[in-house]
């Protein structure tokens, strides 16, 4: 079988990656989570998983009629390391709402012409009107890890953007907008397992970029990078929310009750719409690099 980048995915694991990390893949079960300090052993079962997505997503769609009738807007960032889930709990959270009303934000490599502009000024251009709700899959935080992880800015327009950061969200929020940022947080054994199972999935290849097959090895600087974002830029006006995202069912679960805590709206059960599992959901205190 063909796999993409010569199998580079593979032969990391087999000649690059730490032996523990080699270890505790080689010993996990289909269902077992790998991160030791994970708060639980095995992933969430499936019944009950869909039972409390069912009823998140009528939830969801109370959030919706709310929007178009109040005009609120609403602002998702999901970050993390590749693989972390952001995708597939943008799919979750957006399945059922209206694409005219909550639209995804997936920007590529910028153009010769948005490399001149003012580095925000992109993102901008996909901010939400009035009962919308904008879902960023990565945002503005690229220049903070992504392209300092690979070199791809200045050190120098690393550090503008961090002074900028903090007011450019203020901004957004002083005018209205509520903003939600959320990191997903998956560990470094089962990020690589997600990527072993992607190279040997013919329907999820498309997903593996060179940049995931890079960063493989930079594991430590993109740690660094992490830690340095979060104490730059979680503000008291728009902080984070780090949902460790080993198991994808969990976090799919709090990262949508996350959001649906983050925005008033009428009709809300607070018993289906409650905080997310403080276990894997908090604030940066709880993230694991």
């Amino acid at each position: 079988m063909t796999r993409p980048f010569d199998g580079a995915i593979s032969a990391f694991y087999r000649q690059e990656a730490p032996a523990e990390v080699r270890r505790n893949i080689e010993n996990a079960g289909p269902g077992d989570i790998i991160s030791q300090t994970y708060p639980y052993p095995t992933r969430m079962k499936r019944k009950e998983y869909e039972a409390q997505m069912q009823a998140l997503q009528l939830q969801l769609m109370r959030l919706q009629a709310d929007l178009r009738d109040s005009g609120k807007r609403v602002v998702v960032v999901f970050e993390g390391r590749d693989a972390a889930g952001k995708g597939g709990t943008i799919s979750r959270l957006s399945a059922n709402l209206n694409p005219r009303m909550v639209h995804s934000v997936a920007l590529g490599t910028p153009t010769e012409r948005e490399r001149g502009q003012w580095y925000f000024q992109r993102y901008v251009d996909h901010l939400p009107s009035a009962g919308e709700m904008a879902l960023y899959d990565r945002s503005w935080y690229n220049r903070a890890v992504v392209e300092h992880v690979f070199g791809f800015c200045t050190q120098s327009e690393r550090e503008v953007f961090f002074q900028q950061v903090p007011s450019f969200e203020s901004m957004l929020v002083q005018d209205g907008i509520i903003l939600i940022k959320i990191w997903l947080n998956v560990g470094r054994a089962e990020q690589l397992r997600r990527f072993l199972a992607r190279e040997a999935d013919p329907l999820k290849q498309w997903k593996l970029s060179r940049i995931d097959v890079d960063g493989l090895s930079r594991w430590d600087a993109y740690s660094a990078a992490i830690r340095e974002t979060f104490a730059r830029s979680h503000t008291q006006g728009a902080p984070w929310t780090v949902i460790r995202s080993d198991d994808k069912r969990r976090a799919r679960l709090a990262a949508i009750r996350a959001v649906l805590c983050a925005v008033p709206f009428k009709g809300r059960d607070t018993d289906i719409a409650c905080p997310p599992d403080p276990a894997i959901a908090g604030g940066p205190e709880l993230w694991d690099g």
